[in-house]
C-alpha cells in the first residue's frame, strides 16, 4: 500500500474545522512519518484554515489483543450478539436506580443474567 497515497486520499474526505469545506487531495501534504506515525499538514482551499494531522498507518496485519481470558473464554465472547442500544439503557437504568457499590452491582447483574 503506498501511504502517502493512502493519507492524501482519506483526508480528502474530511471537513475544514472552521468552514466544514472538504479537503481536496492537494490540500494534504505530507511532512514526514516515524515507522507507523505519519504527520500531515491541511490547508482548507475555502477559509484558508490550516491544520497539523498525526496518523498511525498499520500493515494490514491483524490485531493483537491483550486479554487475560482463556482461548476458549475469548471465543465464547465472540459468539455473542453485538449489544443493542436496548442493552445500553437497560444498563443506563440499572446503574441510575442501583444504589450500591460497582463491585456488588456487577455481582448483583452477573448472577442476575444467570
Amino acid at each position: 500500500m503506498n501511504n502517502d497515497r493512502f493519507l492524501r486520499r482519506f483526508l480528502s474526505h474530511i471537513k475544514c474545522s472552521r468552514c466544514g469545506q472538504t479537503f481536496e487531495v492537494g490540500d494534504v501534504n505530507v511532512l514526514g512519518n516515524q515507522d507507523e506515525l505519519w504527520f500531515l499538514s491541511v490547508s482548507c482551499p475555502m477559509c484558508h484554515n490550516q491544520g497539523l494531522v498525526a496518523a498511525v498507518i498499520r500493515d494490514g496485519k491483524g490485531r493483537q489483543v491483550a486479554t487475560e481470558l482463556t482461548e476458549r473464554e475469548f471465543h465464547q465472547i465472540r459468539r455473542l450478539a453485538p449489544l443493542t442500544m436496548d442493552d445500553v439503557l437497560d444498563m443506563h437504568n440499572f446503574l441510575k436506580a442501583y444504589g450500591g457499590t460497582l463491585r456488588e452491582a456487577m455481582g448483583q447483574e452477573m448472577t442476575e443474567g444467570r
